[in-house]
């Protein structure tokens, strides 16, 4: 399994020169996490940004990088922000693997729970179903990337109202 590390607030750490939270350029939450695990995991961090700073070129990246890889599930830790906007984009390349992105609200520094949970349960979801697509999973929430939704007002996920 590839896990694809691309910042957002899930890694943001308290910089104390600057006064403010930045995303770091490494891995420390997500190696953190994975230390627990049993199951082997490739990480591999690819942007190290802030959601709202991603461009288009960044997700041709990140799809450019699951063409690329010979995994068939992947889990990508993305910002909350933008999260749907690269969900799309991958859904409209992707169609043969298990993608499942996740994030958190609050970063890992912070409060290492709610990333912890979010990773698990992405993890574990991306090994169990074999449906493939594009799935969104955040805050005990895990279904296609386009019934999920960031209630901005809330600060919470939830699934689309049809």
């Amino acid at each position: 399994m590839l896990i694809l590390n691309t910042g957002g607030t899930f890694n943001k750490r308290y910089n104390p020169l600057s006064g403010v939270l930045e995303v770091p350029f490494d891995n420390m939450a997500i190696d953190a996490i994975a230390s627990r695990f049993t199951c082997k995991l490739e990480i591999a961090g690819v942007l190290y940004k802030d959601s709202i700073a991603f461009t288009q070129d960044d997700r041709k990246m990140i799809a450019d990088i699951i063409l690329a890889s010979h995994e068939s599930t992947i889990v990508i830790v993305h910002g909350t922000d933008t999260i749907h906007l690269t969900a799309a984009y991958l859904d409209a390349l992707l169609d043969d693997r298990v993608v499942v992105l996740t994030g958190a609200m609050v970063p890992y520094e912070i409060d290492t729970v709610e990333a912890t949970a979010n990773f698990s349960m992405a993890l574990g979801y991306a090994q169990a179903t074999t449906q493939a697509g594009i799935y969104i999973c955040m805050q005990g929430l895990v279904a296609p990337w386009e019934e999920i939704e960031k209630n901005r007002e809330t600060c919470r996920f939830e699934r689309v109202q049809n």
